[in-house]
């Protein structure tokens, strides 16, 4: 029988912030000329050591690192996106909304957080919809990510293709040894979420012609959360492949 298997969070993002505090001193100029880690931590990085985790969190660097730089900063941005998404579509209360969003600054904003503050995000919106899980103010929070990607430029259909990647990529460790983890069953649905958002506003011919996919690994998760028997990692793998070679 398929169990659950929930991670300890909290005290990934107590390290995640530390690794990225310590690290922050020696890093390169990297996206728009903010310091980038010397290891890149979390789902936000582009490299460096794995730090012992897992495939899902290797998969969303890699993702980063196969989009070009000039996209980069859109696809933070999107990734981002993508945890005020599932925050907003749980139905657990405020706590785990709030938690949610917690999960994206630790693990996206964190990871480079001057490639936000180029595009203009304000941050502040984003503390306060951390804090407090609240609708309204996860609401602000998109709106104000929603105005920060329209200055960001970036190629729509790499964003698409990097959220794909990632959602793909964290799908991996969703089900293991017959446990599910229902966060980063979470993770990866936002990341879906957001690329379906991604795809609707796009222009792009290429982008146009692969939205049913995408709408068609949106609808790969049931519910906002995991539910006992998920859609067999196997068969998501295979409908991200599908949108990431329509869109290569």
């Amino acid at each position: 029988m398929t169990t659950f298997r929930p991670k300890l969070w909290t005290a990934s993002i107590a390290v995640l912030l530390a690794a990225t505090a310590c690290s922050a001193e020696g890093g390169e100029a990297g996206e728009k000329g903010e310091a980038t880690p010397a290891a890149a931590v979390g789902e936000g990085g582009e490299g460096g050591n794995e730090g012992g985790a897992g495939a899902g969190e290797a998969g969303a660097r890699s993702a980063y690192a196969a989009v070009p730089a000039e996209s980069r900063v859109a696809l933070r941005l999107a990734h981002l996106k993508g945890f005020l998404l599932i925050a907003r579509k749980q139905t657990d209360g405020a706590d785990a909304a709030a938690a949610l969003v917690g999960q994206g600054m630790a693990e996206v904003y964190d990871a480079q957080p001057g490639a936000f503050q180029s595009a203009g995000l304000d941050k502040a919106v984003l503390d306060k919809a951390a804090q407090t899980g609240a609708p309204a103010d996860i609401d602000a929070a998109l709106k104000a990510i929603d105005a920060a990607q329209g200055k960001a430029k970036g190629d729509s259909a790499a964003v698409v293709k990097g959220l794909t990647d990632i959602s793909g990529g964290l799908y991996q460790g969703v089900i293991a040894d017959g446990a599910v983890d229902p966060i980063e069953y979470q993770h990866a649905y936002g990341a879906a979420l957001a690329a379906q958002q991604a795809a609707a506003a796009s222009s792009d011919p290429r982008v146009k012609a692969a939205k049913s996919d995408v709408d068609a690994l949106v609808a790969m998760f049931p519910a906002p959360s995991a539910p006992e028997k998920p859609t067999p990692v196997s068969q998501v793998a295979a409908q991200a492949s599908r949108i990431e070679l329509a869109l290569s």
